[in-house]
């Protein structure tokens, strides 16, 4: 029997809260992401973004609300500025 790695929005949660971040127990990813984003420090964005290059390039299968709301605000907030 197969079992897949799924990264649903209490794992996404989970995962931001061990990077430090505050999160409601009922955040829904997209609040997550604006969350993570309005508490970016240099720090933080470099292990937000080891956390994103993992979960975006690793085997699990995120949902479609947790890759929407990356793709939509991580991402963007997460390129280097020049």
């Amino acid at each position: 029997m197969m079992h897949a790695d799924l990264i649903d929005q209490d794992d996404f949660r989970e995962r931001l809260q061990a990077l430090g971040y505050h999160m409601p127990a009922d955040a829904t990813p997209e609040q997550a992401c604006e969350l993570a984003v309005r508490g970016l420090t240099p720090e933080r964005s470099l292990a937000l973004r080891r956390l994103v290059e993992e979960m975006l390039g690793g085997n699990a299968t995120l949902l479609p609300a947790v890759r929407e709301a990356i793709s939509r605000q991580l991402l963007p907030a997460l390129v280097p500025r020049p």
